[in-house]
């Protein structure tokens, strides 16, 4: 161990030595486990109904399998770097303690929640030490990503991405000859009004392709960088694929207005996304070649 890592206390790491560790690792980790379901119950049901209530975070639910196969996938290499303990991870469960007071006492949710991942890791590094931590940091970047945006955020960005999208939208309209006017985020059309609501504003693909993102960049790229320049990529791809969504959902209702806000409405929402995620993986190929 080097100078700079502060140890634990010396009974916990007398007990980590002895032959009945794997019982004292089984009775420690049960004991953790318990105190942080106490100690985040409220917080974890809270989320799991915003899964489950709100279509723009309902991706969320996906997220502790998708993280807990990816650490599944990296057991051997975990396991296979020896454990040392770092009493430096005190300062960052200290800071999540903070972050999960300041969240309750502040009724801010976002802060509660990303408190947990933030406590997981402290805790991998406390017990286990820098190396495994490392080796664990995507696996707590995915978990990460369960958690919402903040309200305040989310009205901020949002708001600006509507009124672009329909503007944008409005535009190429216009350029292609069809008849339009634009009122905010209201696009006038012959014989009908037709609203980009904020649940089209783009910020949930945003959210959901930057998620998608980080798997494709995971499975497909080596480097860092190129796992960079995808993820920050996903952000103008997706706010580009919704325009091009509203534009072709407004050029439609023009000719058929039931079938615009009917049934394309709702398919073209999977068809962006799929078409995203293979756009995706052509950047990563490409990436891979040019930064791995």
């Amino acid at each position: 161990m080097d100078s700079t890592t502060t140890s634990l206390p010396a009974s916990i790491r007398e007990s980590m030595r002895s032959p009945a560790w794997p019982w004292r690792a089984i009775l420690m980790g049960v004991s953790i486990s318990a105190l942080l379901l106490v100690l985040y119950s409220t917080v974890l049901i809270d989320l799991a109904h915003d899964w489950w209530t709100d279509e723009g975070s309902s991706y969320g639910m996906l997220m502790p399998l998708m993280a807990g196969y990816v650490a599944c996938m990296k057991r051997k290499q975990v396991l296979a770097e020896p454990i040392h303990e770092d009493g430096r991870a005190l300062w960052l469960m200290a800071s999540a303690c903070l972050m999960f007071l300041v969240g309750r006492f502040g009724a801010e949710f976002f802060l509660s929640r990303l408190s947990f991942v933030l406590l997981l890791a402290a805790l991998i590094w406390l017990f286990w030490g820098t190396a495994r931590l490392r080796l664990l940091s995507f696996p707590l970047v995915l978990l990460a990503t369960m958690v919402p945006l903040p309200t305040l955020i989310y009205n901020k960005i949002g708001i600006p991405l509507q009124l672009f999208a329909s503007a944008t939208a409005a535009t190429i309209m216009q350029a292609f000859g069809a008849s339009v006017y634009r009122d905010g985020n209201i696009l006038e059309l012959p014989g009908m009004t037709l609203g980009v609501a904020e649940a089209c504003s783009g910020l949930r693909s945003i959210a959901a392709l930057s998620v998608g993102a980080l798997l494709v960049g995971y499975i497909c790229c080596v480097s860092f960088r190129a796992r960079l320049v995808l993820f920050l990529l996903a952000i103008p791809l997706a706010i580009a694929l919704n325009v091009v969504r509203i534009t072709g959902t407004a050029m439609l209702a023009t000719q058929y207005e039931s079938l615009a806000t009917g049934f394309y409405h709702l398919f073209s929402g999977w068809l962006v996304f799929v078409v995203s995620v293979g756009i995706l993986l052509l950047i990563a190929r490409g990436l891979h070649r040019i930064l791995d």
